[in-house]
């Protein structure tokens, strides 16, 4: 049980009590649920990889947004995790490829830029492949640092780098915005 708790606690917002209630909670199903649990392990890590291109991870390789013929190879949208990029697929507005970092700079948890999967994005940039690089990170501090690292590495001189724009939501109220949000929605205002 000790073993299973310990195991439990290395998964990402589950600390010593919730690793406890699992554990238990997996002593207390049937050897059928259990097993499902384990069978479902071990098939996501035996069929699941990253893509070799963007990092997204895909059961083919490459993704199918990388194979695909129908979109832009040369419009590569950067994202902090492969969850990032179904929304961006919902809006139906994209039709570029995705690059996926797998996290962001964070120096008071420990990732600095060595954590970050960027090395197939740097060589695609290198060879020519990318005409723009969007830059979708999070609005947040370690988002933002993020985003001015890559754009410092990416440039170039022949690929544009561009920032997603940020700013007050649609149908929400001004009188909630806090500073940082009101400061991006006026630096990123559009002349109508």
């Amino acid at each position: 049980m000790a073993r299973l708790i310990e195991e439990l606690r290395k998964l990402p917002g589950i600390g010593s009590k919730s690793a406890q209630r699992l554990a238990f909670h997996i002593l207390r199903s049937s050897e059928e649920d259990a097993e499902a649990l384990a069978l479902a392990v071990r098939e996501v890590k035996a069929r699941l990889m990253l893509c070799s291109i963007c990092n997204n991870i895909t059961d083919i390789d490459p993704c199918l947004y990388c194979a695909s013929p129908t979109r832009n190879q040369r419009l590569v949208c950067v994202v902090e995790e492969p969850t990032n990029i179904a929304t961006i697929e919902k809006t139906r507005g994209y039709n570029g490829v995705y690059h996926v970092l797998h996290g962001t700079l964070s120096p008071l948890h420990g990732v600095g830029p060595e954590h970050l999967r960027t090395s197939t994005l740097v060589d695609r940039v290198r060879r020519g492949e990318v005409d723009e690089v969007i830059l979708a990170t999070s609005p947040t501090i370690e988002g933002e640092a993020t985003a001015h690292y890559l754009a410092d590495m990416l440039r170039n001189g022949t690929v544009v780098v561009s920032r997603i724009a940020t700013g007050v939501p649609a149908g929400s109220d001004i009188e909630y915005a806090d500073e940082v949000t009101m400061t991006r929605a006026l630096e990123g205002r559009n002349r109508i």
